[in-house]
C-alpha cells in the first residue's frame, strides 16, 4: 500500500501538505494541490476510509460531471440533482471532464453522477468502488461500483417514427447529435429500423450532422437547403438542433410545416411555444432518481443494477401535420 510519506516524498513536500491536500483545506496552492493529485493517481494511492476527512466519517459533497452549459435540458437534470442532494443533506459540486478526476477523490466528494462522453470509461471504472460509487447518465457500464441509469430511446424514437409514418409522410432526413453518444446511436438505430420494416430509408444526402447545438441544427439546415429535393421531414435528435432549423428554414421562406416538419427530442422549454413535436424525457425526475440512487448507494443500502427510463411523445401541431393526405398506392 502507498502511504502518504511516499506520496510527500514524490511531491517533494510535507506529509502534512499532502493530507491537506487530501482534505480540502486551502492552505494548498492550487498548483500543489494538483501535482499531489497527480501523484496518488499515477501511484494508485488508495486513502483509508477511517481517515479524517473521508467519506465515511466526513464528506458530503456530491460531484455531478456534464459537458455543456449552453443546452438547456441539463439545467432540468441539475434542478432534480440539487433538489435531493439538499433534502438529504448533501453538497453539491458541479465541473466539466477537464477538471473532474481531481475531484473524484473520497477526501474531496463521497460519489458522482457522470453525464458527459469526455470522461473515458477507464476513468470511471478506475475510481468507482463500493466505497466510491458513480452514477452514469449517458453509457452502461457493469462494474461494482457503477450503475447506469439509462433512457430508452430505442422504444420512444420507433413510437415516434411509427406515428409520423401513419401520418403519411415518406421522405425522412434525420439530423444526427454526437454520432459516438449512446444516446444518438439508438436514435439512430430505432428510426433506421422502422423505416427498414416499411420499406423506405433514409437518403445519403438526408442522414445530416451536428453537435447536439441550435447553431448546429441552423448550419444543417443551410446545408438542406442546398439540395434540390427536400425531404418531408427532418428528425432531430434533440431539441436544440430542431430550433435551429426551424429559424433557417423560416429564414428561406418555407413553412412549417406545410413545406417541411420537423421534430425534436427532449421537450426543453421552448417547444411547447414552438408547437414543437418532440419526445418529452423527464430529466428533472431523471436528475432526482439518479442522486437517490447515489446516496443509497453511498450509505450502503443501494444496488448497482442498471436502472432505465420511458420517455413519451409529445405530439404537436406546430411543426408536423396532422395528416398529409391522400396518396397513391405507389406511395404507400
Amino acid at each position: 500500500m502507498i502511504t502518504i510519506k511516499e506520496i510527500a516524498k514524490a511531491a517533494d513536500v510535507s506529509p502534512s501538505t499532502v493530507s491537506n491536500a487530501l482534505n480540502g483545506k486551502p492552505n494548498v496552492s492550487e498548483k500543489v494541490r494538483e501535482r499531489i493529485f497527480a501523484l496518488c493517481e499515477e501511484m494508485n494511492y488508495q486513502p483509508n476510509p477511517a481517515s479524517k476527512g473521508l467519506k465515511s466519517g466526513k464528506s458530503k459533497t456530491l460531484l455531478f460531471v456534464f459537458s455543456d452549459f449552453d443546452r438547456q435540458f441539463y439545467l432540468q437534470i441539475i434542478k432534480g440533482i440539487n433538489q435531493y442532494t439538499n433534502l438529504r443533506g448533501y453538497d453539491l459540486l458541479v465541473c466539466s471532464a477537464k477538471t473532474c478526476s481531481k475531484f473524484m477523490h473520497p477526501s474531496i466528494t463521497c460519489g458522482s453522477i457522470i453525464l458527459d462522453r469526455r470522461v473515458q470509461d477507464q476513468l470511471i471504472l478506475q475510481k468507482a468502488s463500493k466505497d466510491y460509487p458513480i452514477i452514469s447518465l449517458d453509457r452502461p457500464l457493469k462494474h461494482q461500483g457503477a450503475k447506469s441509469i439509462l433512457l430508452d430511446n430505442y422504444s420512444v424514437m420507433s413510437e415516434l417514427i411509427e406515428g409520423l409514418y401513419h401520418r403519411g409522410y415518406r421522405k425522412f432526413a434525420f439530423l444526427a447529435g454526437v454520432e459516438s453518444t449512446l444516446d444518438n446511436q439508438e436514435r439512430y438505430a430505432a428510426m433506421a429500423e422502422v423505416l427498414r420494416s416499411h420499406g423506405l430509408k433514409i437518403a445519403p444526402e438526408h442522414h445530416l450532422h451536428g453537435d447536439y447545438t441550435e447553431q448546429s441544427g441552423y448550419q444543417a439546415a443551410k446545408i438542406l437547403l442546398l439540395s434540390k429535393q427536400l425531404p418531408e421531414i427532418v428528425v432531430s435528435a434533440n431539441d436544440d438542433m430542431a430550433f435551429g432549423m426551424i429559424e433557417a428554414f423560416r429564414e428561406s421562406g418555407l413553412r412549417i410545416p406545410q413545406d417541411i416538419a420537423v421534430t425534436g427530442f427532449d421537450d426543453e422549454k421552448p417547444a411547447e411555444a414552438l408547437g414543437l413535436t418532440t419526445i418529452s424525457v423527464p430529466n428533472f425526475e431523471r436528475g432526482y432518481l439518479a442522486t437517490q440512487h447515489l446516496i443509497n448507494c453511498i450509505i450502503g443500502e443501494g444496488d448497482f443494477e442498471p436502472v432505465t427510463i420511458n420517455a413519451r411523445v409529445a405530439w404537436r401541431n406546430g411543426t408536423v401535420l396532422k395528416q398529409l393526405g391522400s396518396r397513391s398506392p405507389k406511395d404507400q
